[in-house]
């Protein structure tokens, strides 16, 4: 008996060691289930009031040659530059003003659940130089992944061009759109002030909130009170209405009843300001899961003419 106790033990220990040993295999196996991607890029340059202009087009397959989803990073040199969110065809289109120079433009995806990131190839431009005062905006980083609830801090910079020539101060005013419902956005500071003599970017605070869905928190104030007069009081009530039919003085105490039950529903759960206060502000919705584009403006006026430049960013609501 103690034999066949030993060998049941030694199988089973067997048994765990063999698992155990699987373990690490089997996890390997589940995070390589992710499918390999392909990253490629265009760029097209053109001449846009005196600046040059780089029409972006990223396109992302996964091996299994089906479009993939998520955000995509435009660099330049190495810095993110913009962020878009990739469309169903696993497509994504930008346009970048570029300042004076050589760039060096390359396409960051950055995976999802089901698919590797992967970077493309470098595509090599030159920018002419401005002959007119103008900036350029960025905003970093370029993809920003979040929770609902949840808030993200990037950098938004203007960088001056051929700003020596200003007669007096730009001053560039900040903004963005495309975020999904229930967020927002914020800019600290909102305006910003271009010198001639200004050298360097000048930064601003994006900040980006979410909402989370919660639960509105009810009163618990106890409304047996109310039904010990309204249930009585509507039994009695169909009880006069019967009875006013036999006794004509009947009716006019039914129509008091009436009057009286009326009032005290409008001041109890059939009203719309006693059921807030009781019950509390509806439930706010969350912020929907998915990849947005959102758009970074900045704009200046010399009370003449606007220059209005934009950058993107990929928000991934999770």
């Amino acid at each position: 008996m103690r034999g066949i106790v030993c060998r049941s033990l030694r199988l089973q220990l067997v048994a765990g060691l063999s698992i155990a040993l699987a373990m690490p295999a089997l996890a390997m196996a589940a995070v390589n289930t992710r499918l390999a991607t392909q990253t490629a890029l265009t760029v097209e340059t053109r001449d846009h009031s005196g600046r040059t202009q780089a029409i972006v087009a990223v396109t992302v397959t996964g091996e299994d040659g089906l479009p993939a989803s998520g955000a995509v990073a435009i660099t330049d040199r190495g810095n993110q530059i913009a962020g878009a969110a990739l469309n169903a065809k696993g497509e994504a289109n930008l346009t970048l003003s570029q300042s004076a120079g050589g760039h060096l433009l390359r396409a960051v995806y950055t995976g999802d659940a089901t698919h590797l990131g992967s970077t493309s190839q470098a595509s090599g431009e030159d920018a002419q130089a401005s002959t007119t005062p103008n900036f350029q905006v960025s905003a970093s980083p370029a993809t920003v992944s979040l929770t609902p609830g949840q808030s993200g801090t990037l950098t938004a910079s203007i960088t001056p061009e051929n700003n020596s020539t200003l007669s007096a101060p730009m001053f560039v005013t900040l903004s963005c759109s495309g975020l999904p419902d229930q967020a927002a956005c914020t800019f600290t500071p909102e305006n910003i002030e271009i010198l001639p003599t200004t050298t360097s970017p000048l930064t601003s605070t994006m900040v980006i909130v979410t909402q989370e869905a919660t639960v509105a928190a009810a009163h618990t104030r106890s409304n047996s009170v109310a039904w010990a007069f309204l249930l009585p009081g509507a039994l009695g009530l169909g009880g006069l209405a019967w009875s006013a039919r036999r006794r004509p003085w009947l009716q006019r105490l039914t129509l008091l009843a009436l009057v009286g039950l009326v009032t005290m529903l409008g001041a109890t759960a059939c009203n719309a300001r006693y059921d807030y206060y009781n019950h509390g502000p509806p439930i706010p919705a969350a912020t929907p899961p998915g990849t947005y584009t959102v758009t970074v403006a900045a704009q200046s006026s010399n009370g003449v003419t606007a220059i209005t430049n934009t950058t993107t960013i990929a928000l991934t609501v999770q």
